[in-house]
């Protein structure tokens, strides 16, 4: 029998973002406004978290509708049009409805079908996920041009009076529109599991909720583990995504971590020896952890206060619940 060779697809040698776009919760909530039921004080969360303040959506919006926001701010900026667009990526934990993805309302909103569309779930790190996949499918042919977005409404699913991670938690989507590039733009990805499904998660599952067997289901951690697996753990994850890309912590222009809390972030910088020419993204402080949606709403930050910082090198790395990881150098838009 003669065998057959199949035919495969190359595509662009390198792939880039082309730009970033950004939707945050139209309601400012400071710390005085949940400190009652955590029995806390506003001093008490800046020194543990560094949050003043987080964004929330109103009731009447959803976590599609701000990832439509994100997508379309991204598109402009990029100067693309949403009929060239071949694939939409959306990283989540926060979709009303478990089908379909998000990914297809954004898609059909935006007029970018027959688009492929899907959603990932890897919690924080979702965004880094999104890219490392539209990265691979433009570098094969897949896909020419490509909207990743990390988009949460975590609001929903907050329990107040809950003091382990609620408290920080805040609502927002972030989108990066990826193209073609005859220069390397996005380094490898370094990513991963770390086996731990049980220190971030929800109390309850929604059969245990339906069956009457459990409240409305929320987002808990267990914040000391958490934290120490972060500072340690992960620390090694960033520097070996800056060794995969051949580049060490001198080159970089921007440091893009998960807005987490700012002991993670300022942890993080001391032990990788960010020299002071690097700067640091810090959109906790009046935002919140908006999980998937986290790095994207802080590089675009980033580029929106330090214009001066596109086209250079920028280490990004999400973590959270699974608990799953991934980081990359990329070039700034």
């Amino acid at each position: 029998m003669t065998e057959t060779t199949l035919r495969v697809k190359t595509g662009s040698p390198y792939a880039r973002i082309l730009s970033y776009g950004a939707a945050r919760g139209e309601h400012l909530v400071p710390n005085e406004d949940i400190v009652g039921p955590i029995d806390s004080s506003d001093e008490w969360i800046r020194q543990r978290t560094g949050v003043v303040t987080r964004r929330r959506a109103g009731k009447d919006t959803t976590a599609i509708d701000l990832a439509e926001q994100a997508a379309r701010d991204a598109l402009e900026r990029a100067g693309i049009t949403a009929e060239q667009v071949d694939l939409v990526i959306v990283a989540t934990v926060s979709n009303e409805q478990r089908t379909p993805g998000i990914s297809a309302f954004v898609a059909e909103r935006i007029g970018a079908t027959p688009a492929a569309a899907f959603d990932t779930g890897a919690a924080c790190a979702g965004f880094a996920y999104g890219i490392a996949q539209a990265d691979a499918l433009i570098r094969t042919g897949s896909a020419h041009y490509a909207i990743v977005i990390g988009a949460e409404k975590l609001s929903e699913f907050i329990d107040p009076s809950d003091r382990s991670i609620s408290f920080l938690l805040g609502d927002g989507a972030g989108a990066a529109v990826l193209g073609p590039s005859e220069e390397p733009a996005i380094g490898p990805t370094v990513w991963g599991t770390d086996g731990r499904p049980e220190a971030i998660g929800m109390t309850a599952s929604f059969t245990e909720f339906r069956d009457g067997r459990a409240g409305w289901p929320t987002i808990r951690q267990d914040g000391p583990s958490v934290f120490r697996w972060a500072v340690w753990e992960m620390v090694k994850v960033a520097r070996a995504a800056l060794e995969e890309a051949g580049v060490t912590s001198a080159d970089l222009a921007a440091f893009i971590p998960h807005q987490a809390n700012t002991r993670i972030i300022d942890e993080f910088a001391k032990q990788l020896g960010l020299p002071e020419t690097v700067t640091i993204a810090r959109d906790i402080v009046d935002m919140g952890n908006t999980s998937a949606a986290s790095v994207p709403l802080a590089a675009a930050r980033l580029l929106e206060e330090h214009p001066e910082l596109s086209g250079g090198l920028a280490l990004q790395i999400g973590f959270g619940a699974g608990l799953v990881f991934a980081a990359q150098v990329v070039r700034l838009p």
